[in-house]
């Protein structure tokens, strides 16, 4: 009876353990997805579905290790399976009386915020999805490649890509001609 309860008390506190270390790790997921669906409302959706895979999973997390790559690889894999999926037909809805939108950016700031988000989602999901983790999420290239499920090298040569295409995009754009280069913003972590 004494072990038993003993039991019980343990897999109470790692549930909650992993509870709080899915949540750390909240604001990334939304960021990455934001990036990844670019709209609010799909990274919502795929926040939750990953976080809903995630809990009923959470027994193949291997305890111990950082929960980042296996929620990010969850969330990959997620994405990879609704962007197969036929899109749903979906109509604008208009604001309500009273209802207010953000204002917008002054106009150069949003200018090259939309060139920079055009160029992103011009690249191909593989070298987008790797700039993203590396850039945005600032994670090593070891943790993208275990979180996409390829070899190292294959992240470095996508990352190099997307970089050169960026900046490629960007040069045509009239912004962000030094992306990648020694006072940009995009880094390498490894």
């Amino acid at each position: 009876m004494f072990g038993r309860k003993a039991r019980l008390e343990r897999q109470q506190r790692e549930r909650q353990a992993d509870e709080q270390a899915m949540l750390a790790c909240l604001p990334r997921l939304r960021r990455y997805a934001r990036a990844l669906t670019g709209e609010r409302e799909g990274a919502d959706d795929l926040v939750q579905d990953t976080l809903e895979r995630a809990w009923q999973k959470r027994d193949s997390w291997k305890r111990g290790t950082d929960m980042r790559p296996w929620l990010f690889a969850i969330m990959h894999n997620l994405h990879a399976d609704q962007r197969r999926k036929p899109a749903l037909n979906t109509v604008e809805l208009e604001l309500e009386q009273g209802e207010t939108i953000a204002a917008p950016a002054p106009a150069t700031d949003q200018g090259l915020a939309l060139d920079l988000e055009a160029a992103l989602q011009a690249l191909p999901a593989e070298q987008r999805e790797v700039l993203l983790l590396v850039v945005l999420e600032e994670m090593r290239y070891e943790d993208v490649a275990v979180t996409l499920g390829i070899p190292t090298g294959t992240v470095m040569s996508r990352l190099s890509r997307a970089r050169e295409r960026l900046r490629h995009a960007m040069d045509g754009a009239g912004g962000l001609g030094g992306l990648g280069s020694a006072g940009s913003t995009l880094k390498v972590v490894k």
